[in-house]
């Protein structure tokens, strides 16, 4: 006998789809999502130094996402700037300032409410505001970010200002446009300046999936080995024409779990995509999914003034180790000695598989190698450590500042703390300190 069941969403938000989707897994068996399973016995306490660990003014609203951390100096000392995502905060980028790594001001915000470029898309639940950088070259501080334009897509643009507090310039329009984020300016010691950045492709390849899972159902189970997870697949094919209208993140929630019925072995998903080609004779279903589930990292050289890009993009790095999973993210490029070091996340940022890898070359356009396992992962105290940052300590050593999780709590606009840990670089390694 058929049992209808009734399941409310209560919001838009990430947590309202998770609750949602529990709901769903009680009863029908599939894939309960990572945030509502109990939680794997965390990995060992670290000697990571909590620097900021709740919000100092009511202003900051999600914490200290993607932290970017600038050392100047004044008067022969070292003063520290730091600049953090907003999201859809009505002030966005706030900057910190702090002379000890310890004690923080907030300073003000690159674009206060009011005062925004006319190309961001605004309001509540509606701009994303992301990653802001803050580096010098020559005699003025260079601000690059990720925002929403208002035709929905992500761009990167730099904003400019002779002093870190600002005020910045309101660049009329991106520099890069077409679903591009995490953006990072490496100033090399000859001047010469590159930009980094991602292909937001985040939410793209779960689309197409769940797209080609709802014109094909039947593909669950050859694609699927878990039958919680070919159940998992035949729901997102099922709901795809109610959350292909979606907004963009709302549609990344809605398409949570099959992301996560992905993850739990992408490397054999893509496999048997790619069977999935061959065997029916030469007509690509699964090649534009399979192109998307690559998340490349780009550089491109800028213009001494950091006005407009130089030459043509190339890739210099691809998610290809299992920990990285669906994605890798939050580029950060650092030299020490003869050697560049690119620091980057990967895997799901709201989960506590997220953590942070680094890979080493002699240029820095590469080739790069990575190192095999990220050299942060959860901890019993932290979750989700990412989108790291490198700058001189106080007492000259480097540092890497990155964000993470209070246990229990991680998601899209949940608090992130900002943490930092030593460094100690080698030619095929760096290992973190305490």
């Amino acid at each position: 006998m058929a049992v209808r069941r009734v399941y409310r969403l209560t919001g838009t938000g990430q947590q309202d789809y998770l609750d949602w989707f529990a709901a769903i897994a009680e009863d029908f068996a599939t894939r309960m999502p990572r945030n509502r399973q109990p939680q794997p016995a965390p990995g060992p306490a670290q000697p990571w130094r909590p620097l900021l660990t709740s919000n100092i003014s009511p202003d900051i609203l999600y914490g200290y996402g993607d932290p970017a951390v600038l050392r100047t100096e004044e008067d022969g000392a070292p003063v520290y700037y730091l600049v953090v995502t907003s999201n859809d905060a009505p002030n966005a980028f706030p900057i910190l300032r702090s002379r000890d790594l310890e004690q923080w001001q907030l300073k003000g915000f690159v674009f206060p409410e009011g005062r925004w470029p006319d190309w961001i898309a605004q309001g509540v639940g509606t701009s994303d505001c992301w990653a802001p950088e803050l580096h010098r070259s020559g005699d003025e501080y260079l601000l690059c970010f990720s925002a929403r334009e208002q035709d929905g897509t992500l761009a990167i643009a730099i904003a400019r200002s002779a002093h870190p507090e600002g005020p910045y310039s309101l660049p009329d329009w991106p520099l890069l446009r077409g679903g591009m984020i995490d953006p990072n300016i490496f100033v090399d010691a000859d001047g010469s300046i590159l930009l980094l950045w991602k292909e937001d492709s985040n939410d793209r390849w779960p689309a197409l999936l769940a797209a080609l899972l709802h014109e094909r159902p039947a593909l669950a189970r050859p694609l699927f080995d878990d039958p919680a997870d070919q159940r998992t697949a035949a729901l997102a094919g099922a709901l795809w024409p109610l959350v292909r209208g979606l907004e963009p993140m709302e549609r990344f929630f809605a398409l949570q779990p099959l992301i996560e019925a992905a993850v739990e072995d992408f490397t054999l998903l893509r496999r048997k995509l790619a069977r999935l080609d061959q065997e029916t004779s030469g007509k690509a279903v699964a090649e534009p999914i399979l192109e998307a589930m690559r998340t490349p990292i780009f550089a491109q050289p800028l213009t001494p003034d950091g006005q407009s890009l130089i030459g043509s993009p190339g890739i210099i790095l691809v998610n290809d180790l299992a920990w990285e999973g669906h994605l890798i993210e939050g580029p950060w490029l650092t030299r020490h000695d003869d050697h560049y070091y690119l620091f980057y996340s990967g895997n799901d940022f709201s989960t506590a598989e997220y953590g942070i890898g680094v890979a080493i070359a002699s240029s820095p356009l590469g080739p790069f190698r990575k190192m095999d396992d990220p050299i942060l992962r959860s901890s019993a105290d932290w979750r989700g450590p990412g989108h790291p940052s490198v700058a001189l300590g106080p007492d000259g050593v480097p540092r890497l500042f990155f964000h993470a999780f209070v246990p229990g709590r991680a998601g899209y606009k949940e608090f992130r703390a900002l943490l930092s840990c030593g460094l100690a670089f080698g030619t095929d390694s760096v290992d973190p300190l305490g």
